[in-house]
């Protein structure tokens, strides 16, 4: 029976989309809302407890939240980041956010677990109306 890890905040952040004809296309922030959702069929460690009592520690699904100069995205300009570059869409940075914390998680694994249970789907609002959802 899978266990489902939840977790929101929010991040401040700017960007435009290059070649957007339009508003977007001009620099502009946004407060996005982010949406973790992390399935697992397993309970496992975490840095800080190392019983077998977690999905993961809630800590690890909100690494975005952080000042861009702690390696997360709040008060960053995204278009100076390398893995979005000129492409910030909605959708573009959902993926990313996916990619990014799937990636973080699969570090902590203890040797030998490869993670193929943890499911993770990452919800975006860029607006309180607009949202991205992205999973694998």
């Amino acid at each position: 029976m899978p266990w489902t890890l939840r977790s929101e905040f929010t991040f401040d952040s700017a960007h435009l989309i290059t070649g957007y004809d339009g508003p977007c296309g001009r620099l502009h922030g946004h407060t996005y809302r982010v949406r973790m959702d992390l399935t697992a069929t397993r309970l496992r460690p975490s840095a800080h407890v190392k019983r077998h009592i977690m999905v993961a520690d809630f800590k690890s699904l909100k690494w975005a939240k952080k000042d861009v100069d702690a390696g997360g995205l709040d008060h960053a300009y995204l278009n100076d980041l390398p893995e979005l570059g000129e492409d910030t869409t909605a959708e573009v940075i959902a993926a990313y956010l996916h990619r990014e914390t799937m990636r973080r998680l699969r570090l902590d694994l203890e040797p030998g677990d490869e993670g193929q249970d943890l499911s993770l789907n990452v919800t975006l609002w860029e607006t309180p109306d607009s949202c991205c959802e992205y999973w694998e």
